[in-house]
């Protein structure tokens, strides 16, 4: 089913707000479950339950569908699969603060691609909004300390990398929405089968590895179902609604989640950082929510030229129809042929219709008039409906010839 987008901003906040709580929510979930399974496993397994899910949920959401959908969604699943396989390699030789801080820089690189790709001119409280939230991304990651690790350079540029093509994930997904019609339900769940395809195909090396026991496959459901399903699902229709760099910054948040989790169910204390953190990505949010004033200017402005629109299609359909005040009440408007005459030569509408007359024929200008009547019904000043070829009204030409006292009968046969 196509979904039309309209102007709804704060619908879409909520929707990709859930989409940060939803992905945030997975991180110390995913901590703690990678320590008794490979994280490669976890991740095909995730995303290819999270296809399940919505395809079992609308069995026939991939029947009829355009071939460009089938495109889009395959090239949206291989950037954002293509990301996470990256970012999970090269977390084996990174810190996950820096990992985390270089996977937030998406926010950055955002506006930065919007700018080159499709030269969107971004908002200079847009941009303020991109500096909070990458503060507040520094807060939460680097100023809580590094481990005592060796950072490797490479592990670093590819996790940059996976940064950018989430970047260039969330302006394709905005790029489409603004099309006259978006399948974002079809466009998820291809989304979800092709990364779990790709994942999968990473850790099918060695083998797939399955949750031991229930409280691990709890884990795995609500990564599956809430983070994945529902999370992305929620992306598609949140970006209908809001632009691609705002988009962005509320999906940045994602760090203001983790901690929230982790202060509440695993009991850890609340720092300076998170606060001064969580402070500046309230902030970038509230950049981040598009004004109300603003929107109701470009909706105004749309509908003004939606409506003006329609009423020059209705208004070119329209035909004019009027009675024809040229009516008689004995019938049809009686037709004089040349045969009607007894002396052809010496009959009026005969010698005025000879090469060279005066006038034209009152055989051709009746048969031009009722045309030009009946077929145009063009009006005219009084009742002139129509101008004969010489300038006359033809009303006129009738009236003086009602007062020609002509005698009929020498020229016509007797019945």
């Amino acid at each position: 089913m196509a979904v039309v987008p309209a102007p709804r901003p704060l619908l879409g906040a909520v929707l990709l707000l859930f989409v940060s709580a939803a992905w945030g929510s997975a991180f110390p979930l995913m901590k703690d479950l990678i320590r008794r399974m490979p994280v490669e496993d976890l991740l095909a397994e995730r995303y290819l339950l999270a296809g399940l899910t919505l395809l079992l949920i609308r069995p026939g959401s991939l029947r009829g569908l355009p071939r460009e959908t089938w495109i889009y969604g395959v090239v949206l699943g291989l950037m954002f699969g293509v990301g996470q396989t990256g970012q999970a390699i090269a977390l084996y030789s990174l810190p996950s603060a820096v990992s985390g801080f270089a996977v937030g820089c998406s926010v950055v690189i955002t506006p930065i691609l919007a700018l080159l790709v499709f030269k969107s001119k971004v908002p200079r409280r847009i941009w303020a909004g991109v500096v909070l939230a990458l503060a507040g991304m520094t807060a939460f990651t680097l100023m809580r300390g590094v481990e005592d690790e060796a950072i490797s350079v490479i592990a670093l540029l590819v996790t940059l990398a996976a940064a950018a093509l989430y970047a260039g994930h969330t302006l394709l997904l905005a790029h489409l929405s603004k099309g006259g019609s978006f399948h974002a339900y079809p466009l998820t769940v291809i989304q979800l089968f092709t990364i779990g395809v790709l994942t999968g195909g990473v850790a099918v090396r060695d083998g797939i590895e399955l949750p031991s026991d229930g409280p691990d496959w709890a884990i795995l459901a609500h990564l599956s179902v809430v983070s994945c399903a529902l999370g992305f699902l929620a992306r598609s229709y949140g970006q209908a609604h809001v632009a691609a760099v705002p988009s962005a910054i509320l999906m940045s948040s994602q760090p203001v989640w983790v901690a929230a989790i982790a202060v509440i169910w695993f009991q850890e204390q609340v720092g300076w950082s998170m606060i001064v953190g969580g402070g500046l990505m309230a902030a970038a949010m509230l950049l981040a929510v598009p004004d109300r004033s603003a929107q109701a200017k470009r909706r105004l402005g749309r509908d003004i030229h939606a409506i003006a629109g329609r009423a020059a299609l209705v208004l070119a359909g329209l035909r004019l129809k009027r009675v024809d005040p040229l009516t008689f009440e004995t019938g049809p408007a009686p037709y004089i042929a040349k045969s009607a005459c007894e002396n052809v030569k010496s009959c009026p509408w005969h010698t005025r219709s000879l090469k060279g007359g005066g006038e034209p024929s009152l055989e051709r200008l009746i048969q031009r008039a009722t045309v030009i009547v009946r077929s145009r019904n063009l009006p005219g000043p009084g009742c002139c409906q129509s101008v004969t070829l010489l300038g006359r009204c033809l009303c006129e030409l009738m009236q003086d010839s009602g007062r020609r006292r002509t005698p009929l009968h020498r020229w016509f046969r007797s019945q």
